[in-house]
């Protein structure tokens, strides 16, 4: 799970061109603490996930590995 997540993770944000420092930004957590996030180092506490779905506009299955369905619903 957490191979997927980091790969997804970076995924969506090299997608929209962003840098690690400004999703951690709009998301409210360390640039340590999401780079974490993204390398697999770390998992995300549950309200952090939910930011994250929301911000990137996925599901949480997702993210999770558990679908290959982006769209929340």
């Amino acid at each position: 799970m957490i191979e997927i997540l980091s790969k997804r993770l970076k995924e969506l944000r090299q997608f929209r061109v962003e840098t690690q420092k400004n999703v951690a930004k709009n998301i409210e957590i360390s640039e340590r603490r999401y780079i974490d996030l993204e390398t697999g180092k770390s998992t995300p506490y549950a309200d952090t996930l939910i930011k994250i779905c929301e911000y990137f506009d996925v599901s949480a299955d997702y993210l999770l590995g558990l679908s290959d369905i982006k769209e929340r619903r």
